[in-house]
This record gives C-alpha cells, structure tokens and sequence, in this order.
C-alpha cells in the first residue's frame, strides 16, 4: 500500500512515485465515473523541490487535484465544479483524505455528491444490477 502521507519535500523518489500512483489512481476514477475518452484532462505538475506539485483531474464540469498541500489536517483531494477545461477556479473548495485514493468507488462517490458528474452513470448501473 501507498503512503499518501509520506512527504515529497526533498525527496525526488517519493515525489515520483507520488505522481505515478496519484495519475494511476485518478484514471481508475475517470472509469469509475465512466468517462468517455476524450472528456476529460490528466495533468501532473511536480512543481519545486519544497512540495509535492498535483496531480489534476480535469472534466468539463468538475476537477479533482491531488497533492500533499494539508498534510497536517489529513486532507489533500481537492474536488470542486468548473465551467470547462480552461475555468481553474471554479466552485467552492471541497476537501477529502488522500486515503481515498485507496477506495476508488467511495472517492467516486464523494465526486458524485459534490459535483453531479457520473450521477447518470451510477443510476444507470443500479437499474441494469437490479
């Protein structure tokens, strides 16, 4: 298991590792939302030695970033609405616990509840499972 929580400052190894897990478990998100191809932007960013740099998600109506900026309060999953894949400011700041990239189906869920993107997808999965 990945340590979400082990810091990147200073260290080019993990802040690798970091990257390639986080865009790893951001694309079993984007099938988790069933996301067509092409609908969405993956983006890393690894920024200055000092931090981690983020990992993005990013749809037309939503984007979830990843990084290691609240390290102190357990949080680092950014999820917020935006208006296109040029809007980086978009909506009100939700924050989750980097674990979840651990439970890709309960981070989806989280994405579901905040922002509305893949809610059709999920209703159309319980109707074929019932």
């Amino acid at each position: 298991m990945f340590d979400w929580n082990r810091s990147c400052s200073y260290d080019g190894e993990q802040k690798r590792r970091f990257h390639t897990m986080a865009r790893s478990r951001l694309k079993k998100l984007a099938a988790e939302l069933a996301l067509p191809p092409g609908s969405y932007d993956l983006r890393s960013n690894k920024a200055g030695i000092a931090v981690s740099g983020e990992v993005t998600l990013h749809l037309d109506r939503a984007y979830i970033q990843v990084s290691q900026f609240g390290l102190s309060s357990g949080h680092g999953i950014l999820i917020r609405t935006c208006k296109g894949r040029t809007d980086y400011t978009g909506g009100p700041n939700h924050f989750v616990a980097l674990t979840m990239l651990d439970d890709i189906p309960a981070l989806a869920a989280a994405v579901r509840a905040i922002t509305g993107v893949g809610r059709d997808t999920a209703r159309s999965a319980d109707r074929h499972a019932a």
